[in-house]
C-alpha cells in the first residue's frame, strides 16, 4: 500500500482521529509525511502505521 501514498492522496491515522484529515506531502523511503487539519505536518513511519486512504467521489 505504500506505493498508493503519493503526494496529494487524502488520508487518516488509524489511531489518531481526532488529528483530521490529512493530505500526503511526500514519500520517501518509508517515510510519508502529512499534513493533517487538526496537528500538522507529521512524518510517519508506514511500516508502523498503516494510513487509511480515504477516496472522495
Amino acid at each position: 500500500m505504500n506505493s498508493l501514498l503519493e503526494p496529494g492522496v487524502l488520508v487518516r491515522h488509524p489511531t489518531q482521529p481526532d488529528w483530521g484529515l490529512g493530505q500526503v506531502q511526500s514519500n520517501v523511503d518509508g517515510k510519508v509525511t502529512v499534513n493533517f487539519e487538526h496537528m500538522g505536518k507529521v512524518v510517519i513511519q508506514t511500516g508502523r502505521v498503516d494510513l487509511e486512504i480515504v477516496f472522495v467521489p
